[in-house]
């Protein structure tokens, strides 16, 4: 039984509140419209097409600002792959962030956006000789090693000097989704700090000449709620510093803090974060006699997350045993409900109804191709409603395909009542571009 069913005032409801904390901050609905940075949904339907990504300008520099308020000793780092776009970096750039990247790729746009190299930190499991070359000639400040092979690579490429991090596997289970779960012993990312293999990779790095140890990095994992994840992760990599024999400057907490989805979840607890990581790294540091180095940390779904929101057009709906809600993109612009069962709320923009249970699906050819089930639409949802899902502003864009050759959608910064794409909709043309 739903609980339009078991609430009927609900189920007759036609003007569903909406839902707090999913999305952009001061969105609002305006009669039965949906107002995103000033500009009403229906607007940016009509003149953008659907899918439409659209990303409030405001929120995403508001809190980029709110990590760096909570942690001003800290050195904030965008992950860059989170909302690989120029115009996101340079608002990054704007507000004082440094920026992660992990490919050739993302380091073009970053170089696209005129961001400083001295703020760019590149890490990933695989890096490329081409990655690297691309690193060290823009002069990026420092390199993450993941591994034996990338740090003897390394030391041949790089001149004397190039800032190198550790990137450690602390060992701390984060409870969040195993494709997401970075931190813990046998995968792919890191030297293991049980193994003895991160203390080694530490003594192989001084040993290079043309490279300098500037510090430790570890990520536990993506949608981390509980701040105890991260002070476990600092008591180990503290006690790694200890056992280094050399002085550690800096200490990267990686990122992955979580975002509200669906209605009734929380935020990350960043104010609690703070202080207790702060607490832990100066107890620990006292405990074992080493100097404290400064902490880096790198949000980014938490400050991009909640700014977007997706438009998609209704172009079928078919009632059986279930009724699916077929609209005009899918798994294409956002494969993460196939890829990790992410979940998602849904509303109609445009006017209420009575509501009823249905399974919003793409149109692509698979039946994983869900976005969302059981969420409450209007029961007389007919092809030609428009849609709105929150919390579309991080790995959507990053994660975008062409499957079924369908173009991706653009991306629309919206602020003060002003929209302008800073992703253009991919045509046609783009994609006979790449054939010979």
């Amino acid at each position: 039984m739903t609980l339009a069913e078991l609430l009927p005032s609900i189920g007759c409801s036609t003007e569903p509140v909406l839902e707090e904390g999913l999305w952009p901050d001061g969105t609002h609905l305006s009669g039965s419209d949906l107002v995103i940075g000033g500009v009403p949904a229906t607007r940016l339907a009509a003149q953008f097409g659907t899918p439409c990504q659209v990303l409030d300008e405001a929120t995403v520099r508001n809190r980029a600002k709110a990590f760096v308020a909570a942690l001003p000793e800290a050195e904030v780092v965008f992950a860059g792959k989170s909302l690989p776009c120029p115009e996101v970096y340079r608002w990054m750039a704007s507000v004082g962030l440094s920026l992660d990247v992990s490919s050739a790729g993302e380091l073009a746009l970053a170089r696209a956006a005129g961001f400083p190299a001295g703020r760019i930190v590149m890490h990933g499991n695989v890096k490329t000789g081409e990655d690297l070359k691309a690193a060290l000639e823009y002069g990026v400040s420092r390199i993450v090693a993941d591994s034996f092979d990338e740090i003897a690579q390394l030391g041949a490429l790089a001149r004397h000097g190039q800032e190198v991090m550790i990137r450690v596997t602390p060992g701390v289970d984060a409870h969040t989704h195993a494709a997401v779960s970075t931190g813990v012993e046998d995968q792919k990312f890191g030297f293991s700090l049980a193994s003895g293999a991160a203390l080694e990779a530490v003594l192989r790095v001084v040993e290079q000449p043309s490279l300098r140890l500037a510090g430790l990095h570890c990520h536990i994992g993506s949608q981390v709620r509980h701040v105890a994840s991260y002070e476990e992760t600092v008591r180990r990599m503290v006690g790694l510093i200890a056992s280094c024999g050399v002085r550690i400057e800096q200490l990267d907490l990686g990122g992955g803090f979580c975002a509200p989805y669906l209605p009734g979840e929380s935020s990350f607890d960043l104010f609690g974060f703070a202080q207790r990581v702060r607490g832990t790294l100066s107890y620990e540091c006292a405990l074992h006699r080493v100097p404290v180095p400064r902490i880096l940390i790198e949000p980014g779904r938490s400050i991009v997350a909640n700014a977007g929101v997706t438009l998609y057009r209704v172009c079928a709906v078919k009632r059986g045993v279930r009724t699916f809600v077929a609209v005009d993109g899918g798994m294409s612009d956002n494969p993460r409900p196939a890829l990790y069962g992410a979940k998602y709320a849904v509303r109609l923009v445009g006017r209420g109804g009575k509501l009823r249970p249905v399974t919003v699906v793409g149109r692509h050819c698979e039946a994983g191709d869900v976005l969302a089930e059981n969420v409450l639409l209007p029961a007389d949802v007919h092809a030609g409603d428009l849609l709105a899902v929150p919390v579309t502003g991080a790995y959507h864009h990053a994660l975008a395909s062409n499957y079924n050759q369908v173009g991706r959608p653009p991306v629309v910064a919206v602020r003060d009542g002003l929209a302008r794409p800073i992703v253009r909709r991919e045509t046609e043309e783009d994609l006979l571009r790449r054939y010979v």
